[in-house]
């Protein structure tokens, strides 16, 4: 008994983060995952209207509510609320594969670094996509919050390591549980293209039609033909077509002419 008392006293506690918003239905999922590796789960809420707190209640949650900051402030802030130094931040449409869930588990018996990577797994309306340039997309997602904080450009976050940091990569994927409905990638396209228009913008850059078109062109040619998004079917040809439109917003909403319409959005 004694030496197991000493090995749990030497097992590395992991927080669990998350923010969310109105996620009645995918939020059950992520929190599901985390139990089995977490040793307490932090949920930051944007205000949600919906089931989200009543859901969270039924499981050992910290619910804090926050009115949301920015992506990337609103996952900074969550940090502050972690007891434990090594965090696994996830969005609330994300969960564990088993075979994550395996992997994170060894490291809470014998942490090697401070960061940790691993691939994620969209799925976008019935289908896992495996081209596109949405997979791998390795993430750092498990980390000590000491030598790390959210950065990038929102809505793009990601996050930053101190320097001398080492990344491990993990067995195992995220799934993402992203696109329902092809109605909800063009709602979501055009939201991203503002919000990223929004922050290029508030750091004093610009456009023209030529920036514009180009950038457009590159983005549908580099997911369709680069990525191979061809492979993915049918939805491959709609992730290149949206994922360029909301390049388009995010570069003529830049432009002088647009920039009186770019204030009222």
């Amino acid at each position: 008994m004694l030496f197991l008392h000493h090995i749990y006293a030497y097992m590395v506690k992991i927080s669990g983060v998350i923010i969310t918003f109105n996620e009645e239905k995918k939020i059950e999922q992520c929190l599901k995952s985390l139990l089995p590796v977490c040793d307490e789960i932090v949920v930051l809420d944007s205000l949600s209207t919906d089931k989200t707190e009543e859901i969270c209640s039924r499981y050992e949650v910290r619910f804090i509510k926050q009115k949301f900051l920015g992506y990337i402030e609103q996952k900074n802030h969550a940090l502050t609320f972690a007891s434990n130094n090594l965090v696994l931040s996830l969005d609330a449409d994300e969960c564990l594969s088993e075979s994550l869930q395996k992997s994170i588990e060894q490291i809470k018996n014998n942490q090697t670094t401070t960061a940790y990577s691993m691939n994620r797994l969209t799925r976008y309306c019935d289908k896992w996509i495996y081209h596109s340039g949405w997979y791998p997309d390795v993430k750092v997602r498990l980390f000590d919050k000491t030598k790390a904080q959210w950065g990038g450009t929102n809505p793009h976050d990601k996050i930053i390591l101190s320097e001398r940091t080492s990344v491990q990569h993990l067995k195992g994927d995220l799934l993402h549980y992203s696109i329902d409905s092809i109605e909800q990638h063009i709602q979501q396209a055009t939201k991203f293209g503002i919000i990223a228009a929004k922050a290029k913008f508030a750091k004093g850059q610009s456009s023209n039609g030529f920036n514009t078109l180009l950038h457009t062109a590159g983005r549908f040619l580099k997911t369709y033909i680069l990525k191979a998004g061809f492979l993915d079917g049918y939805y491959g040809w709609l992730i290149a077509k949206y994922s360029a439109k909301s390049v388009y917003l995010r570069y003529s909403l830049l432009e002088p002419r647009n920039h009186e319409k770019l204030n009222s959005l």
